[in-house]
């Protein structure tokens, strides 16, 4: 039995012998009998994995119920996927996309595994005698991030992927529109952080390859050395645009152990553990092994904050309709106005 993987549940089934049909003779090893089990971690794209016996892949598709127009993109996943790997070695090599929905619900893509820790909320056992790795894990972070944003995206033919002109005020725009899809109340944290971003857009940095959720537990590492990297994970909303959102999104989801209890809750990764680099580290390793201005942090913090609001303000109106019966999703909806008043108070330099 996979130690990372649980049983599919039961709301997130689909049809196993159909599935393996479709991919005999599209997959190497595909003509092998097909066990299915879930991977538990994460909270909107499901992922699975598919294990053939002497072959294993993972699929991944969008959240059960309706999702906002232009999130959970298989297709856009899929096609950074099949071509990055070319170029950025944490990149999992994509093999196939379906856009037929009859055939488990919704549209997938099929890559392959790689095998390595995951670090959500607690350290793994394998590093407990490991004394620095907190920070060599950090560091690792840090790097391969400074790494994506070098990549040369015409090199890979993903030069057509976005926009970069305008990529920050379309964020800031974008999001605002999911939040009043999704909200539950009024918050007017919300409004004065939206007001605070238009007004203090900084001058961008140079484009480049943006993850747009790039965080801890997005990553895989080595079970032998925190320090290296295996896989970097969800890339459905990679885009072309300004790489400090990435280092936003970072600080968003990271935690120190003075921050409040409700920060600490939304943090992807151990709490109350020093030996991680703290937020101003992050932010100077990435400066040095970049080389990009940092000054407007600040901004992009409280940018991934807001995003943040959002995102769970997303999930947890999916979890009160009913469409998840995923009971994780029910303390979401507390988390939203503490968020909100966190992003309002980054912004006013609090």
């Amino acid at each position: 039995m996979q130690s990372d993987t649980i049983e599919v549940r039961a709301d997130e089934r689909f049809d196993e012998e159909r599935l393996a049909h479709y991919l005999r003779g599209k997959l190497d090893g595909a003509e092998q009998p097909l066990q299915v089990r879930q991977f538990g971690g994460g909270a909107a794209n499901l992922t699975y994995l598919l294990d053939f016996g002497a072959q294993q892949y993972v699929l991944r598709r969008p959240p059960l119920g309706p999702v906002a127009p232009g999130s959970h993109d298989m297709s856009r996943e899929y096609r950074v996927l099949s071509v990055l790997h070319q170029s950025f070695p944490f990149a999992p090599r994509a093999f196939l996309f379906c856009d037929d929905e009859s055939l488990i619900g919704a549209p997938f893509f099929v890559m392959e595994r790689r095998q390595g820790l995951v670090v959500r909320r607690s350290l793994p056992e394998a590093y407990a005698h490991i004394p620095d790795a907190p920070r060599r894990m950090s560091e690792a972070l840090v790097d391969a991030l400074a790494e994506l944003h070098r990549v040369d995206y015409h090199a890979v033919g993903l030069e057509g992927l976005g926009k970069p002109a305008g990529f920050i005020e379309r964020q800031v725009e974008g999001w605002y529109g999911r939040w009043h899809n999704a909200r539950t109340e009024m918050l007017p944290q919300m409004e004065v952080v939206y007001g605070w971003l238009r007004e203090n857009v900084p001058p961008s940095s140079p484009p480049a390859l943006v993850h747009n959720d790039y965080k801890l537990d997005n990553v895989m590492l080595a079970a032998d050395d925190p320090g290296r990297l295996v896989a970097i994970f969800d890339w459905d909303m990679c885009t072309l645009g300004d790489p400090l959102s990435d280092l936003g999104a970072l600080l968003t989801y990271w935690t120190e152990p003075d921050d409040a209890p409700y920060l600490q809750m939304t943090a992807m990764m151990p709490v109350g553990d020093r030996r991680f680099m703290n937020r101003d580290e992050l932010v100077a390793r990435y400066a040095e092994k970049s080389g990009r201005d940092v000054s407007h942090i600040r901004f992009y913090h409280t940018l991934g904050l807001y995003r943040l609001v959002v995102i769970c303000a997303q999930i947890y109106i999916r979890y009160k309709r009913g469409q998840t019966q995923d009971q994780r999703f029910e303390s979401f909806g507390p988390m939203i106005a503490l968020l909100a008043q966190a992003a309002q108070s980054v912004a006013m330099g609090g």
